[in-house]
């Protein structure tokens, strides 16, 4: 995993990265520069051309991409933002990087689900529900999430993780219609929780195990790509009742930034909506137990 600041004087090599990530995707064009005649040596643009649209030297933007602490103004990170032509989320990510709070002085307890939220699982007979914590832990399923995906209940408890489940489940490449979609997704969602979180060390292990063991996660991983989940729709082809189109809204949890509550519904008179009835039949017959499963990590 990269290297993150921890004082004064250390290189911060997250948002250096992040910078020359930004900077090799976007074109002179889009930037509104004009083009030159000469060809181009690099990818997207020049260290100088960002300096210029964002009206700093040259040489402070060197210092900043190189990873050296120069405690940018929020100014100066507005105008980066622009130059860029970051996106509201990668806005946001730019200057967690840039500002990373100290350690703490000890590890942030333990995640749990509050009884309300696991009493709202209870009642969620007919749809997938998960809730997910830091890292993309699973910290609750109820009985029809874990029939669509996976029995997190028989796991070990660090293994309860959709970025795992994902990566290194070989059912779930078979599960995504589009794997290598939600896969990116994934990634993308783990890289915006490290720039709110860089000093979590479960954050450093768990990329640090999948980096080793897959390659794309590997590569993606070093796009340095960003994503907030939100809402969309996921293609599913379930080994017990065949193909399901389902929209999903990701909810905040009151009480705990950290965790998501991700909701999966089916269009009314629709094939998915049969196949997930008749999902919930089989879990019912044949799956995991009811009720909401009770992790904590």
């Amino acid at each position: 995993m990269d290297a993150y600041p921890t004082g004064a004087g250390t290189r911060n090599t997250a948002l250096g990265d992040f910078l020359r990530s930004r900077r090799a995707r976007i074109s002179p064009e889009r930037a509104g520069l004009a083009p030159r005649p000469t060809a181009r040596r690099v990818p997207g643009l020049r260290r100088e051309e960002i300096a210029q649209l964002a009206g700093v030297s040259v040489d402070y933007y060197v210092r900043l991409e190189r990873g050296h602490h120069v405690n940018a103004s929020g100014t100066v990170l507005a105008a980066l933002a622009r130059a860029l032509c970051l996106t509201d989320d990668e806005r946001d990510h730019l200057f967690a990087l840039a500002r990373p709070g100290r350690p703490a002085a000890r590890p942030p307890a333990p995640q749990r689900v509050r009884p309300a939220v696991h009493r709202l699982l209870e009642t969620m007979t007919d749809v997938p529900a998960v809730v997910v914590g830091r890292r993309t832990d699973v910290l609750a399923a109820n009985r029809l999430a874990r029939a669509l995906y996976t029995d997190f209940d028989a796991l070990p408890q660090r293994q309860r993780n959709m970025a795992r489940f994902i990566f290194l489940d070989e059912a779930a490449r078979t599960l995504y219609d589009d794997w290598s979609g939600v896969a990116r997704t994934s990634v993308a969602a783990l890289r915006l929780y490290a720039g709110k979180h860089p000093h979590d060390s479960r954050l450093g292990e768990l990329v640090g195990e999948l980096s080793a063991r897959d390659d794309d996660f590997r590569a993606w991983w070093d796009d340095h790509d960003i994503r907030r989940r939100t809402y969309g729709v996921k293609h599913f082809h379930h080994p017990v009742v065949g193909e399901l189109t389902l929209q999903y809204e990701a909810l905040a949890v009151t009480g705990d930034p950290d965790q998501i509550l991700g909701v999966y519904t089916a269009e009314p008179a629709t094939a998915s909506e049969r196949a997930l009835r008749r999902l919930a039949e089989w879990a019912e017959a044949t799956g995991p137990p009811a009720g909401p499963s009770d992790f904590h990590t």
